[in-house]
Parts: structure tokens; sequence; C-alpha cells
């Protein structure tokens, strides 16, 4: 069987199969080897949105081994940027494809909760994204409105 294969690699028919077969392999080997690369989640985590705390624009910041909080700004050359949530809101309560950048008020040094400055809407730490079907974050007044309720039950 070694001698047939030896005799058919010596054709050239034979010899094109075996550079067929090679580049085919090392195709594979290739497209196998960039799957064990930096995945969508990875980048995701390290790449996020930043907002610069004094001018208020949003910077996109790729996070490195030992960075600190709140990072360099372009803006400002300062340590200004912190990470930007995403509002997915629009005012009347519908989900919009590209997000709203928000600085919270935590970085701001204001007290209280922080609303979207487009839609008026709630925004947290660790934002959820919207599901389609769900209620949409309370407005500020709507915030207000419950928030008194609840003191005045109390």
């Amino acid at each position: 069987m070694v001698e047939k294969l030896q005799q058919f690699l010596r054709t050239s028919a034979g010899q094109i199969g075996l550079v067929a077969f090679v580049l085919v392999a090392a195709g594979m080997l290739f497209y196998s080897v960039r799957g064990f690369g930096r995945s969508d989640a990875a980048a995701a985590t390290s790449e996020r949105p930043f907002i610069d705390a004094e001018t208020g624009k949003t910077f996109a910041y790729k996070i490195k081994m030992g960075d600190t909080f709140p990072v360099v700004s372009p803006f400002t050359g300062k340590r200004t940027g912190y990470h930007a949530e995403a509002c997915y809101w629009t005012r009347d309560g519908k989900i919009k494809k590209e997000p709203t950048y928000v600085l919270l008020n935590k970085y701001k040094n204001k007290s209280g909760p922080t609303f979207c400055p487009d839609c008026g809407r709630l925004v947290r730490e660790m934002n959820d994204p919207p599901i389609e079907g769900a209620p949409p974050p309370p407005t500020e007044e709507e915030y207000k409105a419950s928030h008194a309720k609840y003191v005045e039950d109390q």
C-alpha cells in the first residue's frame, strides 16, 4: 500500500493532490489557531467608553493591566476619565440602537440618582441593557413620585 502511494505521489496528479492537501491543512490550522485569539467578550471587557468629568466628552479607552481609575483623559491630560454607562432608551420609553453615554453623578461629586440627559430615565452603575417588552427605567418624575410615596408610607 505504501509503495502504491509513493508511486502515485511521483505522478503530476499525485503531486497536485499533495500540494492541495497541504494548502487545505495549512488553512485549517491557520483558522483554528486564529480562533484561539482574543474573543469578542474579552475585547468588550477591556475596550470601553469613558467620559471626561471636566469636559463631558466621551472617549474610547482600552483598559490595561495595572490601570487605576479615573484614567487619563485625552481632553484634559488629567485623571478625569470615568467609565460611561450606556442608556438605550428614548423619552417615550422605546429602545434605541445607539446608546447615550452617561457619567454617573457620583463621579461628578453630585448626590442622588443619575438620569440620562437625553431621555431623562434612571441610569445606574452597571446599567442593565434593554430587553424588548420589559418596562423602561423610570423617568426622574416617576422616580421622585415613587420615592415620595415610600417616604410617606413610613
